[in-house]
């Protein structure tokens, strides 16, 4: 092991509150960094801590969830190797919340990819498809991603969600994810 360093945001534990796994307790590991700027985004990238993957594996032993999502900002910018294996050492089946535009270490259990305006798309694999909805024909990402299982979209903040609905109702692939740990007050 390489013991690289990682720039992290935060670190919690919670309930998931998007997507597939919506309801499932895990571990949130926020890098910080990324290599688009949407408006939307509610991280402070400019916040972090300097830590190891020893150190945050050590912190977020005490939870007992087994599940961790590596999330950021856009966690494939950092060296996330290291971090990985010593998750799956201690029984976690890792999850990844991604914009697709870098290459992730073939051993995560399950990807979430979100793409955004201004990145191209490079992952050869993904399991859940999560696309915040601004009002585009987001048809172009099934044919994308074949491959994936699980296609969602995401009202824009909130604010749009009665557009988002009506999307997902005449095109019934998709499925509505809301950010259901907002509308519950919950981290």
């Amino acid at each position: 092991m390489k013991n690289n360093i990682l720039r992290v945001n935060e670190i919690f534990y919670s309930l998931q509150g998007e997507g597939f796994w919506t309801g499932t307790p895990m571990t949130f590991i926020r890098l910080s960094g990324c290599n688009l700027r949407c408006p939307f985004c509610d991280t402070d990238h400019s916040a972090f801590s300097l830590m190891t993957a020893h150190d945050i594996v050590e912190k977020i032993l005490s939870w007992p969830a087994r599940h961790a999502v590596i999330t950021g900002g856009e966690p494939s910018l950092q060296d996330l190797e290291d971090l990985v294996e010593l998750l799956h050492t201690e029984g976690y089946t890792v999850h990844i919340e991604t914009n697709g535009t870098n290459l992730l270490p073939e051993t995560i259990d399950w990807i979430t990819c979100s793409p955004k305006k201004g990145g191209e798309v490079v992952l050869g694999r993904i399991d859940e498809l999560k696309v915040v909805y601004e009002g585009e024909d987001v048809e172009k990402f099934i044919n994308l991603f074949p491959q994936a299982k699980h296609f969602y979209l995401q009202p824009m903040s909130g604010s749009n969600i009665p557009q988002t609905v009506s999307y997902v109702l005449s095109h019934p692939r998709w499925n509505l994810s809301l950010q259901t740990h907002r509308l519950i007050n919950i981290p």
